[in-house]
This record gives structure tokens, C-alpha cells and sequence, in this order.
């Protein structure tokens, strides 16, 4: 290639939600636009992530809906015979993720978008190098008046002897054959919706979690209700459990965790306990992609996590021709794809017609996919209370309500934070059937401003989980 053909008005590095959004834009705008990614294009959620994990999330919902429905219509002999057949699910996933990465890079390719595949290391302020990642002496080098880094996230370096012995979601969602038992580091949301897929594939789960409590980032009453039905379903959950190395045993087909107590008093004793499990699953959150960047070279400042330093723009605050998106970007806007996808949005506009807009992150609710589901969106009651607002919560474990006896659930509930001034939602969380789908109410009534008043006004379908958002306010 020439000069000129190695010369782009835009170069996006990643192939996720973020990174597809502003190049499709940018594209569409008459850009010359360059993708490039060292994995398969798609990015995690529609590889790796979110929808890979719903299917298999799908079929631990029917397993836990026909034992909970045992005595109630459903008959003992079919409690018994139902399984889910672990390898003939795996491959039902697959026909979602395969054809992905072939599609995408058709797309980009029948549109005149150009695609490279490696690894990204800027060598100058608007300078990539792409190193072929089959052969790492081969290389090529791109130059784009604006780039866009959009590689997401990775697992978190866990800083533990044996570390190499863990697998990541990546992995796990990949397993053809589910080990029997299966131990998660880490009481995040990853490991929870994991550990309720496998438990309802018969597999026994343990997760080891540091902190005195799971979840951090959702409510604390109704992470103890679903925490009670965690315990029930078979899943060991040990709090304050702090992992301290892992050792290969049995020829390496097991491995033995050492764990202690994480929050001991000085004077009591060290306790260490040792769990011997087959796989080891990462929970313990992850961080922006960015060591293989080479970021110092384009001057581009970034945070102790590796995150994009960036502005109201979405800009990178030390050079002017870049921008993050998504998982990458020290925003303040939270690792989700809905929030990959709108920062995309506003990383396009702001490419095309000068920087006129930043992001808005209020009301934006986030899932724990475990069965039951757990939403959340605005402020936990904590905070709340620390920012001195006058408000009024609205709390109820919802087990006893129709919505959740007609299909047997026991693990459902609700908070809702109503600022008694304005009468507007401040926060809402909801556990139980539909969860996810209840909380996008509440978000576009904090979104826009909705009171009590203007929400009640609505007429829901009924008999619904939505219909019940007029008894929680």
C-alpha cells in the first residue's frame, strides 16, 4: 500500500457494539474508516458475553420453572427425568456465536469498510502498527486523522500462585463437557449467573468471594434474598474467603484452592481451608484492554486500571485525535453494551460535527442474569442516605404476590427509593420473574423525569409483572 492507501480519516480498534456503531456512522458519512482486531470480529457480547449467556441462562430458567412448579400441575416423574445435556446446549449457542465473526467482517468488507486482522500498538499520536498475530514479524502500518479505541475489557491479573490453572468466562462459555465441580473466584455478577447455570446443570459450585458481601453493585436486601436462594439451589457461597494459591493434584485432572479468611482479626488465627474442584472459573471483575496498545507512544494519559483518560467528549484528554468508548474509556457511564453502544453514538456525532455532546447516564439499569434475575437502575438506599436526600423507600420481599405464586417463585422482591419532594424515583430494584425487563420502566421514568403521579397515570396489561409497578410506589 501507498501513502494514501494507508492514510484513513478514522481508524477504530476493537469490532464490539462501540466500535461497529461509530465506524457503520463514520462510514455512512463518506469516512474512510479502517476496523481492526486481534479476535474474532464481534466483540464480547455477541461472542463472548451477553448472548452467548442468555441462551444458556434460557435453559437453567426452564429446569428451575419445572421444579418449581413440582406439586403444582408437574409431576414427580418429570422432575426426575429432566437434564439439560450440556454439549447439544453448547452447540445450540453456537449457531448463534459462529457466524458471527464471518458476517461481520463480510458486512465491513461488502461496504467498503477495510479490515485487519492483529494486534493494534500505536507507534506515534496517529500512527498503528498491526502485527500479525499468526507472524509476529510481520506488520503493517496504518495512520488515521482520528482513531477510536474500543477493545473493551479482560479479566483482572488475580496476583495468586497457580493463577495460570483459572479459566475465564471466555473459556467456560466454550466448554464442551461441564465439570462436576466448579469453584468461581470472585462474587460478581459473572459468577453468579455462572454458578446458577451450572448448578441447574447438576454441577456441584462453589464461589469464593473476598468481600463481606456479593453484588456490591446492587441492593443489599434483595442480594440477601437472592444469596438465600443461591444456598438453596446448592451453591456454597463463602464470603470473606480470600484465595491464596491453587495447586494441580490427582495428575492435574484436579486442583486444590487454598483460601483464608480476608477480614480476620489481628489476634485470632489464620484459618486456611483447602477446596479440591476440577475448574476454576475468573469472577473477580476485569479491566480496560489496553496493555498491548502501547499508549505512552501516542501520548495517550490513561488510569491506574488502564482506562482511556477521557473528556466530556469522549475524547482522550492528552490527545485530541483520539477517542474511547465502551468497557475502555474511564467514563463514568458503566461496562454495559446498551452503554457501549450509546457512547458509540456520541463518539460518531462528536467525530462527525465537532465536539457538540457528551454522554448522559442517568437512568441506566443494570442485570444479574441468575434465576431469579436481579435489576437495579439509579441510587442504592446507601447513597441516598450519604447525599442527605429526603426521600421514602418502598421495600417488600414479593413472594407471597400472584405474579410470583402462580409459577412457584420464592425469590422475588422490591426497593424503591421516592424523593418526597418531587415524588420522582430515585432508585428502583427489583428481584424476582421479568426482572430485566419491569426495570426498564423505572429507568425511563428517571431518564425523563417521571413522578409517581405521571407513572401511575399508565395502564398496564394485566395479569403482568409490569401491572405490579402501581403496588411498589
Amino acid at each position: 500500500m501507498n501513502n494514501t492507501q494507508n492514510t484513513f480519516n478514522l481508524i477504530v480498534i476493537g469490532t464490539g457494539v462501540s466500535a461497529s456503531t461509530v465506524a457503520w456512522e463514520c462510514h455512512s458519512a463518506g469516512w474512510k474508516t479502517a476496523v481492526i482486531d486481534s479476535r474474532p470480529f464481534g466483540g464480547t457480547c455477541a461472542l463472548r458475553g451477553c448472548d452467548p449467556k442468555k441462551v444458556l441462562v434460557g435453559a437453567a430458567e426452564l429446569i428451575d420453572w419445572i421444579h418449581r412448579m413440582e406439586s403444582k400441575g408437574i409431576g414427580s416423574k418429570v422432575i426426575k427425568d429432566i437434564k439439560i445435556d450440556w454439549p447439544e446446549l453448547m452447540q445450540f449457542k453456537r449457531t448463534f456465536t459462529e457466524p458471527v465473526p464471518k458476517n461481520r467482517e463480510a458486512a465491513f468488507s461488502k461496504a467498503g469498510i477495510y479490515s485487519f486482522r492483529g494486534t493494534a500498538r500505536f507507534a506515534g499520536p496517529n500512527t498503528i502498527q498491526i502485527i500479525d498475530d499468526t507472524n509476529k514479524s510481520k506488520e503493517q502500518t496504518i495512520r488515521g486523522k482520528y482513531i477510536l479505541i474500543a477493545t473493551g475489557a479482560k479479566p483482572a491479573k488475580l496476583n495468586i500462585t497457580g493463577e495460570q490453572h483459572v479459566v475465564t468466562s471466555d473459556q467456560f462459555l466454550e466448554l464442551d463437557k461441564l465439570p462436576y465441580n466448579i469453584l468461581f473466584i470472585g462474587g460478581g455478577y459473572i459468577s453468579f449467573e455462572f454458578a446458577h447455570i451450572a448448578a441447574r446443570c447438576g454441577s456441584n459450585v462453589t464461589i469464593l468471594h473476598r468481600g463481606k458481601r456479593p453484588l456490591v453493585g446492587f441492593d443489599p436486601d434483595l442480594v440477601s434474598l437472592l444469596l438465600k436462594r443461591t444456598k438453596e439451589i446448592g451453591v456454597n457461597v463463602k464470603l470473606e474467603s480470600s484465595v491464596e494459591k491453587i495447586e494441580p493434584i490427582n495428575k492435574g485432572k484436579k486442583f486444590a484452592v487454598y483460601s483464608s479468611n480476608a477480614h480476620r482479626n489481628a489476634s485470632s488465627a489464620k484459618r486456611t481451608e483447602v477446596i479440591e474442584t476440577e475448574l476454576i472459573v475468573h469472577g473477580a471483575g476485569r479491566v480496560p484492554d489496553t496493555k498491548d496498545l502501547n499508549l505512552e507512544a501516542a501520548g495517550i494519559e490513561f488510569d491506574t486500571r488502564g482506562g482511556i483518560k477521557v473528556n466530556e467528549y469522549l475524547q482522550s484528554a492528552s490527545n485530541a485525535a483520539v477517542y474511547g468508548a465502551g468497557d475502555v474509556a474511564a467514563s463514568v457511564g458503566m461496562p454495559l453494551t446498551p452503554v457501549a453502544g450509546y457512547e458509540g453514538g456520541i463518539v460518531a456525532h462528536n467525530l462527525l460535527n465537532g465536539n457538540e455532546s457528551g454522554p448522559n447516564y442517568k437512568g441506566i439499569p443494570s442485570v444479574v442474569f441468575t434465576v431469579s434475575p436481579l435489576a437495579s437502575v439509579g441510587l442504592q438506599e446507601g447513597v441516598a442516605k450519604q447525599q442527605g436526600l429526603n426521600f421514602r423507600t418502598n421495600y417488600q420481599d414479593t413472594s407471597s404476590w400472584y405474579s410470583s405464586r402462580r409459577i412457584g417463585e420464592s425469590c422475588s422482591g422490591f426497593k424503591v427509593l421516592i424523593e418526597k419532594n418531587s415524588n420522582c424515583i430515585l432508585g428502583a430494584h427489583v428481584l424476582g420473574p421479568h426482572a430485566e425487563e419491569v426495570i426498564n420502566i423505572f429507568a425511563l421514568a428517571i431518564r425523563l423525569g417521571l413522578n409517581v403521579d405521571k407513572i401511575k397515570e399508565a395502564i398496564f396489561t394485566y395479569p403482568t409483572n409490569s401491572y405490579d409497578i402501581g403496588y411498589m410506589l
